[in-house]
């Protein structure tokens, strides 16, 4: 597995590690290479006592139930008189520009 470490430089001659979306990885080093040589150890050690895994949340928490919109996506996919209808919206506006332009 890859994970990515975020690396900090501090004034004080050290550099910070943190690997993103692992809470409690965050490990200093002298060096660039060491901070990520502990990151590495650190992530290791919490595999070995635990592990990640994938859920997924019903349809009450999707995106769907929060955006109305989506249902609606590409439901004129196949409407073969969708693009003169496009055609349609896109003259219209431009009447309506032209003609808030001269005004």
């Amino acid at each position: 597995m890859q994970y990515q470490v975020f690396v900090q430089s501090h004034p004080d001659n050290k550099f910070i590690a943190s690997i993103v979306g692992i809470p409690n990885s965050t490990v200093e080093g002298g060096t660039k290479e060491e901070a990520i040589a502990l990151a590495k150890a650190a992530l290791e050690t919490q595999l070995a006592s635990g592990e990640l895994v994938t859920i997924d949340v019903g349809k009450e928490h999707s995106q769907q139930q929060t955006d109305p919109w989506l249902k609606h996506m590409g439901i004129f996919a196949s409407d073969p008189t969708f693009d003169d209808f496009l055609s349609e919206v896109a003259a219209y506006r431009q009447q309506i520009f032209s003609e808030e332009v001269f005004e």
